[in-house]
């Protein structure tokens, strides 16, 4: 049996047909999985477990769907969705994975990753990373009413995308010693991730021996996924318009 892994929708009620494409993923390729992970930005921006917004409502109730059949779900903080905690996880029927996270995939030791966190040389975004991961700032931040939230989460994008404009594509990338050394630390010779949008299969070597490092893509006019089974890892895409 399959399982499958995915990054990067950012979904959001501007893009209604990526929520689409991802609905129509779980009833088709995806229905009846052994496993799901999704790897982090799967919203574009999530303020609270408490959002009673139509979309992560409608996003919970097809995912319990999902997992109500059988299928494992698992949901891992990216960087526009680390507030997501487990009221959320639980409604999907889904459990939160730490990053990163050791699995079995396609019989290998595989280590999961949004990616964000290997990003060293991007200082900016690694100096606000510290801070929205820190539990006392996060306390603070969802202490705030829902209103004030959405227009607190309005504002770090507006900041972040024009940070993000002046900078160099190499520095938004991830940093090559920074992925061996976690690989090393976690002892396992592939690594999946999204978060830089650049879908790929890398081969690497660690410690004298192949490695491979495979990208997931984001969602807009492709969606993206690996598929996992007894044959290994496949990395596919294909269009998302209806």
């Amino acid at each position: 049996m399959a399982s499958y892994l995915i990054s990067d929708l950012h979904l959001d009620e501007s893009r209604p047909d990526v929520t689409r494409a991802f609905f129509n993923f779980l009833q088709g390729p995806a229905a009846g999985a052994d496993a799901l992970y999704i790897l982090g930005d799967f919203f574009e921006v999530w303020v609270g477990d408490d959002d009673d917004a139509p979309l992560p409502q409608e996003v919970a109730r097809q995912l319990k769907a999902f997992s109500d059949l059988g299928s494992r779900l698992y949901l891992m903080h990216g960087n526009r969705d680390f507030l997501m905690g487990n009221e959320f996880a639980h409604r999907c029927g889904a459990e939160l994975l730490s990053d990163p996270t050791v699995v079995e995939l396609a019989g290998e030791r595989v280590l999961l990753t949004h990616g964000d966190s290997l990003c060293t040389l991007d200082t900016e975004y690694m100096a606000f990373r510290q801070q929205a991961r820190d539990p006392h700032w996060q306390l603070a931040l969802l202490a705030k009413p829902l209103a004030e939230r959405r227009q607190i989460a309005a504002q770090i994008r507006a900041v972040s995308k024009s940070m993000n404009s002046r900078k160099a594509e190499d520095i938004m990338d991830v940093t090559p010693e920074e992925v061996v050394q976690m690989m090393r630390e976690h002892n396992a010779r592939t690594m999946i991730h999204g978060h830089t949008h650049r879908p790929a299969r890398h081969s690497l070597t660690l410690d004298d021996k192949p490695a491979e490092r495979i990208v997931l893509g984001d969602w807009g006019e492709l969606g993206w996924c690996i598929r996992a089974d007894n044959k290994g890892l496949e990395l596919i895409h294909w269009p998302t318009a209806d």
